[in-house]
């Protein structure tokens, strides 16, 4: 079959591709779950990186 006589590689390529298409679809669905909200701390640093360039 393929030219894998070997039950485990013949396993371990399924499990990899297994794998993939799991991890692709966790990616589909989980890739809108964060929520991007800006606080007022990351707007503080905002502005401390823009100075410190500013500087340079």
């Amino acid at each position: 079959m393929l030219g894998l006589d070997d039950p485990f590689v013949l396993t371990a390529y399924l499990g990899i591709i297994a794998l993939a298409v799991l991890s692709i679809l966790y990616g589909l669905i989980r890739r809108n779950a964060a929520r991007d909200e800006v606080t007022d701390e990351d707007r503080q640093w905002a502005l401390e990186e823009k100075k410190v360039d500013d500087e340079f």
